[in-house]
């Protein structure tokens, strides 16, 4: 079973979890389970049916967009990270998926990777 990573700002939906299993061979299927499991959690980020476009899914720290996006295969031993879009980011064409900050207004933990964001907010409880 896969684990999926839930960001500060969708806790409460979730009763507080950080991470929460979910199975499936691809991200579709695991956010299928994800969402089967957590209705609350479905009705903020797929109102509609469809996952929002303001959500990012990475899968090990790699954007899916940049792989085979819901199609993108999950092993057992995967992290998939939710991760609501931040403005304040741009494109880092040395880290295809990755972003890093346009100006110093913004937090290094919010431009980051979805990899880089979890290690701040999970070693900065500040964050959670």
């Amino acid at each position: 079973m896969s684990v999926v990573r839930i960001p500060p700002v969708l806790r409460p939906v979730v009763d507080g979890a950080r991470e929460l299993p979910a199975s499936g061979g691809t991200v579709g299927a695991v956010l299928d389970d994800l969402f089967t499991s957590q209705p609350a959690l479905a009705a903020q980020l797929r109102p509609d049916g469809s996952l929002s476009s303001f959500v990012n899914v990475y899968v090990n720290g790699d954007d899916i967009r940049h792989r085979e996006g819901f199609d993108t295969p999950v092993g057992t031993t995967d992290v998939v990270i939710l991760l609501p879009a931040m403005a304040g980011g741009a494109h880092d064409d040395r880290h295809p998926g990755r972003l890093m900050p346009l100006t110093t207004d913004v937090p290094p933990w919010a431009a980051s990777s979805a990899h880089g964001y979890y290690e701040s907010v999970d070693s900065d409880h500040t964050h959670t």
